[in-house]
């Protein structure tokens, strides 16, 4: 195997796209490196090659070079080619029998955080199904093909932290004194119980948040304020409630608010109106939805309507009814609109 070919391999690898037969592979050249290791001390240990991916994802962190240098490894271990791709030459060269040259041109000095891995669990889906399981804090896990979640062992501390690759779903156990925090390539997360849905695909050029029930708190990745929870969240984060997601998008860096696409009934209501205020309709549709509809008063204050809603989704039923009115819908920051000159003439 070439170099370029094994760097696709491993970048195929870090985005969860490698086959199982591909994905044994790369571990297996982890295992012969922790076996160098035994016989070489001087060499960089599997725990730094394995932390060298999974510091895309963790907590703002410093780390001294061979140089002397000191680097952030937040945002800008992964912009640098050179050091983006330091894991990947590393088990390379031990490939091609060059492990000494590497480890003396790019030698990583351990430090604390590295350490500490070995106290974290990885949980990888290769299969083409989702899969279930359980933190140490009794928290549920949807993880989807292809994903990755890394947690420690025994949730310590103050905070509950996992890292993500890819997309789960997360049903929290609530706990007010720790929060739970899920970090991925480019947004934080912050919880302190409920559930929620988290997309960060490597590569992907944009991140999804959409909460199925309780308040949760998002910000982007960089400069993240990880003291910030859902009670008291950080000025530029921000805070989504049911039926609501977030998109951040790798071009802006910025935070979007917007309803989820097919947004879910939080409180079943009756819908058979029979010559009823339109308003009524509206204030049924936010109770049943949790989403605010805002529409002119004034222009609306006499208008009735004869309508019945079945199981179609939101969106569908307000068509329905702004076809009947003579209106349209607008949906903005996660509020819909609507946009009406008064009663139609009947």
């Amino acid at each position: 195997m070439t170099e370029s070919e094994f760097q696709h391999l491993l970048q195929r690898y870090l985005d969860g796209a490698c086959t199982p037969q591909e994905q044994a592979q790369v571990e297996r050249w982890y295992d012969r490196l922790e076996q160098m290791q035994a016989s070489r001390s001087s060499t960089p240990s599997q725990e730094a090659v394995e932390d060298a991916i999974w510091r895309r994802m963790a907590p703002r962190q410093q780390v001294a070079l061979k140089e002397g240098r000191v680097i952030n490894l937040g945002a800008a271990f992964w912009n640098a080619p050179q050091l983006r791709w330091a894991a990947a030459l590393l088990l390379f060269a031990m490939g091609l029998g060059l492990l000494w040259w590497f480890g003396n041109r790019f030698q990583v000095r351990p430090v604390q955080t590295i350490a500490a891995a070995k106290g974290w669990t990885r949980r990888t889906n290769s299969t083409h199904h989702v899969q279930h399981f359980r933190l140490p804090d009794g928290s549920r896990i949807t993880l989807k093909p292809g994903s990755s979640l890394r947690y420690a062992a025994a949730f310590a501390g103050p905070k509950r932290e996992v890292y993500l690759v890819g997309e789960a779903f997360f049903q929290v156990s609530k706990n007010a004194d720790r929060p739970f925090l899920v970090f991925t390539k480019q947004v934080v997360t912050t919880v302190l119980g409920t559930s929620f849905r988290v997309t960060d695909y490597l590569g992907g050029q944009k991140a999804t948040v959409a909460v199925r029930e309780g308040k949760v708190a998002v910000q982007a990745r960089e400069e993240a304020q990880l003291d910030a929870t859902p009670v008291h969240p950080a000025d530029k984060g921000v805070l989504l409630l049911p039926n609501q997601q977030v998109v951040y998008s790798a071009a802006s860096h910025h935070l979007t608010k917007e309803l989820v696409e097919k947004p879910v009934v939080l409180k079943p209501q009756a819908f058979n109106f029979e010559e009823r205020p339109v308003a009524e309709v509206l204030t049924a549709l936010e109770k049943a939805y949790g989403v605010t509809i805002g529409y002119d008063k004034v222009k609306l204050a006499d208008c009735t309507v004869s309508i019945t809603f079945y199981d179609e989704p939101l969106f569908d039923k307000l068509d329905l009814l702004c076809k009947s009115l003579g209106a349209h819908y607008t949906v903005a920051d996660a509020q819909v609109t609507i946009h009406s000159n008064g009663c139609q003439a009947r």
